[in-house]
């Protein structure tokens, strides 16, 4: 039968084959493909009985790895080299490069092995080619417009963003309201001090406006980390000094320079000077201002595109002639700041890192002000994909390169965009749902012959495992589907979960199994992650919920929640509608009063059994019970913050509901939190009537009119 066996093999035709650069298959293992002057070989036809046997036969004397999947194979190679892959920073401070590239490697533990980088100095990159990536998320993300996040949801994205690489952190604004000192450091305490095995630990930033107050509120948050970092600030452009602050360039100077040393004074040796609106500003006072932080103590210059206002060019220009014209700007590392408002904030940031930048500041999926920020994601796929060939000009040799792992850009994006309740819009580049779908018929027929016809990029690099869809086992999740099961699947659609929310997600997904025929697809199962999101500070709890509408009724809803006491109540009422209604018995039992800024109501897929996602943001009403006013970070004014809130159901209205009580969780956690701190400093200030200070005393400054 073997004879058999080998005598069919070797009669066998040549297949013809596709190739595709991103093969990992060594070539010697390559089928090659048959040419014209190729002799056809002879077939034979044989039963299929006989085929059977065959095939048995070959297989009792076929070795155990041949058995083996070959993504899996790679897997065990790749880890058992691994060791050498990795250098620590800390036993070998040279600098080490990452050559290779997995952009279009398949899914296997190499994307998972952490990028080498220079040791970490303040002002000060070893290798002239490296390009530090600080993440505001946390600080200039969170000031969108319903974007607020509870402490363990900035703790949860500041362990998401040290697991991708970043190199700072800017966790926020401390002066804005206890919860915000809080969050900040709770997370300098925690993530700026978890050291991963190769030395990495990320720099933990706090942000301050140039005064005693906010410098210190900002050094007490972050002096916890092992690299605390604090970020100072005043404008400098002709409009904001004149209408905004209300100084002459004389006075902006000493007000900077003043800041500078303060928060040296404090112990700090890691301090970040932004002029606001550099984008605007007369670049002689810029020259002149910089050079007097500089030699005043500042270790980064932040320069900000702060109205998005620059041309490419424009930004590019702007950063060379600060680097030549800028006393002592050999002693500092030069960054860049963009807002999006015309859309080329990551096209300035690359070209100031074209002229030296060598710090660039962006958000995760670009959220921020306004039009929001720099997208991370953008911003580093473009200097892995075009940083090695594209960037001649500026110091070094030209090749930049990051440390940022990309395969972590997927479940960090998600995360981000869960807990904020923004969207990215389907067409966003890199992580929007449309980045990688294909439904042209050019298209498609281009990507079954060679992938790389269409993409630049596979999914895979980015988190996104398009290749394991169902598991690579054709699984369809429905209501006899176990944890492993839906776990697996989520990870697959870049889902990290702990054991706690896994178990959370996985009690819904039941729920809705049970009411749902032919199984939950990927968007039904991503819409369920999205609604427990919210569910972090679950204070009252959905427990019950029935409705009466009509064209001729007028409509009722009966709400039962269950609150912090674990006593169930519950409230009918009526209303314009039964949304309205449903609404209205909430606050009734809660005793919230706020007010509905945005409701959307959408479908995750097609079909009269489609899962409908709701989200919601509200604010509380001014003057009212629930009023958490909070300090902008540039206006200096107090505003009203707006919290969101996400819940999914097949039913629209329990859909609804769930995303306003989540909603209301929120909002009621902050209030809480920012009480408790309140009540804590205030008792600290009885018992400490007289204050001891370490600081070293610092020459007497101006204070702004920013001032709170």
């Amino acid at each position: 039968t073997t004879s058999l066996a080998f005598f069919i093999y070797s009669h066998q035709p040549p297949l013809p084959t596709q190739t595709d650069e991103r093969d990992v298959v060594p070539a010697r293992f390559r089928i090659a493909k048959p040419t014209k002057n190729d002799t056809p070989r002879r077939t034979m036809k044989i039963s299929a009985p006989g085929a059977l046997l065959a095939v048995l036969a070959t297989c009792s004397c076929a070795p155990s790895v041949a058995f083996t999947p070959l993504a899996l194979q790679q897997r065990h190679s790749i880890i058992a080299s691994a060791p050498s892959q990795i250098s620590s920073v800390q036993d070998k401070p040279r600098v080490h490069r990452h050559e290779a590239s997995s952009l279009f490697s398949s899914a296997s533990e190499e994307l998972f092995v952490r990028k080498p980088r220079p040791p970490y100095i303040p002002g000060e990159i070893p290798d002239p080619d490296y390009v530090r990536i600080f993440d505001t998320t946390l600080r200039d993300g969170e000031q969108s417009p319903g974007a607020t996040l509870t402490s363990q949801e900035k703790l949860e994205i500041a362990r998401m963003l040290a697991k991708l690489g970043v190199d700072v952190i800017e966790a926020g604004f401390p002066i804005a309201s206890p919860d915000d000192f809080a969050a900040v450091k709770q997370i300098a305490d925690t993530v700026g001090n978890e050291v991963f095995e190769d030395g990495y630990v990320p720099v933990i930033c706090g942000l301050s406006r140039a005064n005693p107050k906010d410098i210190e509120r900002s050094w007490d948050a972050v002096k916890g980390a092992k690299l605390p970092r604090v970020h100072t600030f005043i404008a400098t452009s002709p409009i904001h000094m004149e209408t905004k602050l209300n100084k002459t360039p004389d006075e902006v100077v000493e007000i900077a320079v003043n800041a500078v040393k303060f928060v040296k004074s404090l112990g700090c040796n890691d301090i970040e000077f932004s002029p606001e609106d550099a984008g605007r500003s007369e670049p002689e006072f810029l020259y002149r201002i910089l050079s007097e932080v500089i030699k005043a103590g500042a270790t980064t210059l932040n320069i900000p595109d702060t109205t998005g206002w620059n041309m490419p060019w424009e930004f590019g220009e702007l950063i060379k002639k600060l680097r030549e014209n800028v006393e002592g700007a050999d002693k500092v590392v030069f960054s860049t700041h963009c807002q999006n408002d015309l859309g080329l904030a990551t096209a300035n940031s690359l070209a100031g890192a074209l002229n030296g930048a060598r710090q660039l500041e962006c958000t995760i999926n670009g959220i921020g002000e306004r039009a929001g920020n720099a997208s991370l994601e953008e911003v580093v796929m473009s200097l892995a994909l075009k940083g090695s060939s594209k960037f001649q000009g500026g110091p070094g040799t030209g090749k930049l390169y990051t440390a940022i792992n990309p395969v972590h850009i997927t479940p960090t994006s998600k995360m981000v965009s869960e807990y904020t309740g923004m969207v990215c819009q389907p067409h966003k580049a890199i992580v929007g749902a449309n980045a990688f779908q294909h439904e042209s018929g050019i298209h498609q027929d281009g990507m079954i012959k060679n992938k790389s016809t269409y993409e630049i990029m596979t999914p895979e690099s980015i988190g996104l495992m398009r290749g394991e869809a169902q598991s690579g086992a054709g699984i369809v999740l429905g209501k006899h589907s176990g944890r492993n099961a839906v776990g697996t699947r989520l990870k697959e659609l870049g889902y990290d979960l702990d054991m706690e929310k896994l178990n959370a997600v996985f009690a819904r997904f039941k729920q809705v199994a049970e009411k749902k025929k032919g199984g939950l697809e990927d968007e039904d199962l991503e819409a369920l992650v999205i609604d427990q999101a919210g569910m972090s500070n679950m204070l009252w709890k959905l427990t019950g919920l029935q409705v009466s509408t009509g064209m001729s009724g007028i409509p009722t809803a009966t709400v039962k929640l269950m609150g912090p006491d674990m006593v169930e109540r519950y409230v009918a009422t009526t209303g314009t509608g039964p949304v309205d209604a449903v609404y209205k018995a909430i606050d009734a039992i809660v005793g919230v009063q706020v007010e509905l800024e945005s409701y959307q109501l959408s479908a995750v897929n097609e079909g009269i059994e489609a899962m409908a996602v709701t989200r919601v943001s509200i604010s509380p009403k001014e003057g009212g019970v629930n009023d958490v006013p909070s300090l902008h970070s540039q206006s200096g004014q107090f505003k009203i913050r707006k919290f969101s809130g996400s819940g999914s159901d097949t039913d629209i209205i329990t859909s609804s509901a769930r995303a306003y009580v989540s909603a209301l969780n929120k909002l009621l956690s902050w209030n809480a939190r920012r009480a408790q701190q309140a009540s804590a400093e205030h008792e600290a200030e009885e018992s400490n009537s007289n204050i001891n200070s370490d600081s070293v005393p610092a020459k007497a400054m101006a204070v702004t009119t920013e001032a709170p």
